[in-house]
């Protein structure tokens, strides 16, 4: 099974002269990384949304887990989103009045197949994630997300993705707020917890001074052809 597959995808914005997205071929096995590089507004959290299903595709260029992102629709494919793909976002997405550990859990209540993959102690698992990424004091687990620091939210974040070992994580520009050495730290916590996962790991960003933490790395400019 590939975590990600990509072929002949073509998508424009509604309304765009040009379009935005051109991609000939991607793929991503179980437990690989890649790090996704481009300047800012080339289209790179396009294509994330699109491989998520935020935004429509046509049928048969994106495959996550096996499954055909464009031929599911509505609450299905926000079901399958949620059961597949975790996802880190620049500004992290966090709900403000829940703790640490309960926004970690937030995938298991909404994803049988997350919870189920969790084993019978989810918060358990959650606290373990939260250890591992640097936060095992108890007083941090409960303490409101909006209380926490953005290196602390980042790492909430990280393991609000990872729970369940979905198939495929998606980062976009997580580590933009960071200074350089927590930028490293991230990362280097991130790509090792989806390699022993088993997770396929998506990393975009314009910071090529990470790209040497990643099995590979690729110009998105090289890679979105929709220009030709």
């Amino acid at each position: 099974m590939h975590p990600l597959r990509i072929e002949r995808l073509v998508y424009r914005w509604p309304g765009a002269e040009r379009g935005t997205l051109g991609i000939g071929a991607l793929s991503l096995a179980s437990g690989e990384s890649l790090f996704l590089y481009g300047p800012s507004g080339c289209g790179k959290s396009t294509l994330l949304s699109a491989i998520a299903g935020v935004v429509d595709v046509p049928k048969g260029a994106i495959h996550v887990a096996d499954q055909d992102v464009g031929a599911v629709r509505g609450g299905a494919r926000d079901r399958f989103r949620v059961d597949h793909i975790g996802m880190i976002f620049q500004v992290f997405n966090l709900v403000p009045w829940l703790s640490a550990l309960e926004n970690v859990l937030l995938p298991c209540t909404f994803s049988q197949r997350r919870r189920t993959r969790t084993g019978e102690d989810p918060a358990g698992t959650a606290q373990r994630l939260l250890d591992e990424l640097g936060l095992s004091d108890p007083a941090l687990a409960s303490k409101p997300a909006n209380e926490l620091s953005v290196g602390q939210q980042q790492r909430v974040a990280a393991a609000r993705a990872l729970i369940g070992t979905p198939d495929l994580i998606l980062a976009d520009e997580p580590t933009s707020a960071l200074d350089e050495a927590a930028k490293v730290a991230f990362v280097e916590l991130l790509a090792r917890e989806c390699a022993q996962a088993g997770t396929a790991l998506l990393f975009v960003s314009h910071d090529r001074s990470l790209e040497g933490h990643f099995d590979h790395s690729l110009d998105f400019l090289d890679l979105n052809r929709s220009a030709d």
